[in-house]
């Protein structure tokens, strides 16, 4: 079954959704970037932490054959529940440190 385009949906909600402004990161914004033609998308975190400038990935997944690859996430709780809630199956969520069938 095509996951695909439902998977960009799910995948493009959630971050956005993970990166609604959150007081206590103060001066530190989060940005979603959702390139759904390469199906990269991507949290970046920019901004002051105290004396030095964060420019970082919080959260990287590729979109490959209707599988989700997890190649970073750097948030407490992690977003693959979150994926998984919004109706990406379990099965179909990698982590780059896994094999590839």
């Amino acid at each position: 079954m095509e996951h695909s385009l439902n998977y960009t949906d799910i995948l493009k909600k959630t971050l956005q959704e993970a990166t609604i402004p959150q007081p206590r990161l103060q001066a530190i914004r989060l940005y979603p970037v959702c390139d759904t033609d390469s199906g990269h998308f991507l949290i970046l975190a920019t901004g002051w932490d105290k004396q030095r400038w964060i420019d970082t990935i919080l959260f990287h997944a590729r979109l490959v054959h209707d599988q989700v690859i997890i190649e970073e996430d750097n948030f407490e709780e992690g977003l693959t529940s979150a994926l998984i809630a919004a109706g990406v199956r379990r099965e179909d969520i990698m982590t780059s440190l896994e094999p590839s069938l």
